[in-house]
């Protein structure tokens, strides 16, 4: 299986031949457990306070009053006097199982598993089907997988690499991703989550040579290396087939037994 390797001006130049992984099984139940893996390492820990609705004073008052021996407030003029506290029924008393942070909260993946699901998700790359699904616009994109020559990775201006995308045939997709940024509803705005962004394309190099730097200032574009690769960043929100371009360097090192 080959693929044509295309240069910064979106001409077609040599081929390349394409690893074995390109035709993995879609697996996208693995690669949705290996996204929520991901998810949930990133959780932060929470807890209650371990002295909440225990600051009182109250106390019990013992066997032989004839009431049930919950610690009661103190005081005679007091108006709260005499009322149950500290425990987890009574007003302002303590929970009775609080969430500890201690806890861990991680969805454990096994590596042989999380390497399936990075062959699968980079597999799905190339299904046109799959990539539409996500809602990625592609009139004037022909084949997949988009390889590029590796004068990509030395591009150190976000201007540069927006141009190139528009020649590759991705000016759909950036215009989908910058007119769909929408306010998010919900209490999520206040939590520093304001804006819903659509996810762009993905660029994948061998080398980091200025190009990661300079992708990260255009909306919804993306770029790693291809060893820091993830099911999240491939799938991300565990929806697979997202709009990926490759260096000759890249699919040089997948070929190399990565994530084997």
């Amino acid at each position: 299986m080959k693929a044509n390797v295309y240069s910064l001006d979106g001409e077609k130049g040599s081929e390349v031949e394409l690893p074995s992984i390109f035709e993995e099984k879609y697996r996208p139940d693995v690669i949705r457990r290996a996204v929520l893996s991901a998810q949930s390492a990133r959780i932060q820990p929470w807890s209650s306070n371990p002295q909440a609705g225990k600051r009182t004073t109250a106390e019990t008052w013992g066997k032989g009053s004839g009431v049930a021996r919950v610690r009661r407030i103190k005081g005679r003029r007091y108006r709260a006097a005499g009322r149950g506290a500290f425990a987890p029924f009574t007003t302002g008393g303590r929970r009775a199982h609080p969430p500890k942070a201690e806890q861990d909260r991680t969805e454990k993946i096994n590596k042989k598993e999380r390497h399936l699901a990075i062959r699968s998700a980079i597999a799905a790359t190339i299904d046109k089907n799959l990539v539409t699904s996500r809602g990625h616009v592609l009139d004037e994109v022909e084949e997949f997988p988009i390889v590029v020559e590796d004068e990509l990775e030395e591009i150190k201006k976000a201007q540069e690499v927006e141009e190139f995308l528009k020649k590759i045939g991705f000016e759909g997709d950036l215009k989908r991703a910058k007119e769909g940024r929408k306010i998010r509803a919900g209490k999520g705005k206040m939590r520093g989550r304001r804006y819903r962004q659509p996810v762009g394309p993905l660029l994948i190099v061998g080398e980091d040579h200025g190009i990661i730097r300079a992708a990260q200032n255009i909306p919804s574009v993306e770029a790693t290396t291809v060893e820091k690769v993830n099911a999240e960043s491939l799938a991300p929100g565990g929806d697979p087939a997202r709009l990926t371009i490759w260096t000759r360097s890249a699919i040089e090192k997948l070929a190399g037994g990565l994530f084997s």
